[in-house]
């Protein structure tokens, strides 16, 4: 991150770590504003958490609880600290909205309705992170959930048992998912990344039922 970084400002690079080695001009194209974006990184290694709070702007989360969320971002603001840094936080999970909180929840029934078991198991072993502190984070969120797949208010767990990664969603009628995500805007997470299954009508939902509600922009960062 700090190697990205210092390129993107158009700054002299001169870098002697353990895995690359560089002393390098600056580079002769830059990004549109002459500086570098935000970076966001995400991680749960004890590993991951120090080059979080030392390299990053935007330390992002998969799906978690509420009161995960929160503890997560008490270690890391804590990390960040000890450094001389602020962090922003960003949450990512898939959402499903619905006029009611049933035609949500019984979508999110369908959607995984045909899965084989199995196969889930399968498709989840070949990612390239089956083996991560993240992804296990995610199978123990599933593991404590409820039969319905609900580890907490309108926080289904579904989601993990057909892919790795990112593996909850929101589910609920548009109150329902506002509410949530405000939940974890009072928590502190300024950034969403949010997503669905078909992206393209969960895209629609979205906007129709909860955008509309919702403040976003661009995230503001320094």
């Amino acid at each position: 991150m700090k190697i990205l970084e210092t390129l993107l400002n158009g700054e002299h690079l001169s870098h002697q770590g353990e895995f690359y080695q560089f002393d390098l001009d600056p580079a002769r194209v830059s990004t549109l504003s002459g500086t570098c974006p935000p970076l966001y990184f995400g991680g749960l290694s004890p590993a991951a958490r120090e080059a979080a709070a030392e390299g990053c702007d935007v330390y992002l989360m998969w799906p978690e609880t509420l009161s995960g969320a929160k503890d997560l971002i008490a270690d890391m603001t804590d990390r960040a600290a000890k450094r001389g840094r602020t962090l922003k936080y960003g949450f990512r999970a898939h959402v499903i909205v619905r006029e009611t909180e049933a035609e949500a929840r019984d979508y999110a029934t369908r959607l995984l309705s045909k899965l084989d078991a199995d196969k889930g198991a399968e498709i989840r072993g070949k990612s390239l992170d089956a083996q991560t502190f993240g992804v296990a984070r995610q199978a123990e969120l599933r593991a404590a959930a409820c039969d319905d797949g609900y580890i907490e208010d309108n926080l289904w767990t579904g989601i993990g048992r057909a892919r790795s990664g990112c593996g909850a969603a929101i589910v609920g009628d548009p109150d329902q998912v506002l509410a949530k995500l405000r939940a974890y805007q009072a928590l502190g997470i300024d950034a969403f990344i949010l997503s669905g299954y078909p992206h393209m009508s969960e895209c629609d939902m979205f906007a129709r039922y909860v955008l509309p509600k919702l403040e976003h922009g661009k995230l503001s960062i320094g």
